[in-house]
């Protein structure tokens, strides 16, 4: 039987209130792991009995994934506890330049020092540089503007540098040994059509995990990065869900539990040897040439 030693770890995660960075904390909390949930609830911009009907109708689309990230990390915790494992929940936004060292901080006082640091968290609204493809209308990406190019770089990129630096500044401090970082990106080609600033800072932030594994492996951290494929976290309708599937040689979408395992393989002891990589977890939907 495979051990992965997670069982006295103290794991951070961001984005952990839904989709993805929730299926990771059930996973890591399944191992043993003592998690940390850190999470933000952007305004839904949608009515509370809109929001209810999208979670009770299960009707994957836009509705349903905003229905999601509108879920309180407590309600996580409640699963993990009721499983018999250790959680703590708080809200932060990461705009706030100071919220990495709060996020420390309160882990440390709930939980203990960061072990394993998951950043999950991200900023995403369309954005093109196509006039013809911008429209006013729900659903179009909107026209490439100053305001949500520093929302995506202080919150995906400019958050997550820091979120590595405070890790690394405390780990080194206390002599530990065996850190991991984790990195979830995106599967999308070096051109993101209709969404450009999200895809620019999440190869910005993939550039600084290379700079981090290069310049932290002396200390036993590594830092990798993990691009999902197309993952139902609510927002993918069944017909594009078609679409998808026909590129996909594993015949079916992603699922957050699919990714979560591949985040915990990452922390684990079997993947001490692994170290500035991306790897692409989408059955197959991309490969690296």
């Amino acid at each position: 039987m495979i051990d992965p030693l997670l069982g006295e770890s103290t794991v951070l995660i961001t984005g952990a209130n839904h989709g993805i960075g929730a299926a990771s904390a059930r996973a890591f909390a399944g191992q043993g792991a003592k998690v940390f949930l850190a999470y933000y609830r952007v305004p839904a911009g949608l009515l509370d009995h809109e929001l209810e009907h999208a979670r009770e109708s299960g009707v994957a689309g836009d509705a349903l994934y905003r229905a999601g990230q509108q879920t309180s990390g407590e309600t996580i915790v409640d699963d993990i506890h009721a499983s018999g494992g250790r959680a703590f929940a708080h809200e932060s936004d990461l705009e706030n330049s100071d919220s990495a060292t709060g996020l420390f901080d309160l882990c440390e006082k709930a939980l203990g020092p960061v072990d394993i640091l998951v950043l999950n968290h991200a900023h995403c609204v369309a954005e093109t540089f196509d006039p013809a493809r911008s429209a006013e209308s729900d659903g179009e990406p909107y026209m490439i503007s100053v305001d949500e190019m520093d929302l995506h770089h202080s919150i995906n990129v400019r958050a997550g540098a820091l979120m590595i630096a405070e890790y690394a500044r405390r780990f080194v401090a206390r002599n530990a040994r065996n850190g991991r970082v984790v990195i979830v990106s995106t599967d999308a080609a070096s051109a993101h059509v209709a969404n450009v600033s999200y895809a620019a800072s999440k190869h910005a932030l993939e550039s600084y995990a290379r700079s981090a594994a290069v310049e932290l492996g002396k200390y036993g951290i590594t830092v990798n990065v993990v691009a999902p494929g197309p993952t139902q976290t609510g927002y993918i309708t069944s017909e594009n869900e078609s679409a998808l599937v026909r590129h996909i040689p594993l015949g079916r979408l992603g699922t957050p539990d699919d990714i979560a395992d591949v985040i915990v393989f990452l922390a684990s002891e079997q993947a001490r040897w692994l170290t500035g990589q991306l790897i692409y977890a989408g059955g197959g939907s991309r490969m690296p040439q």
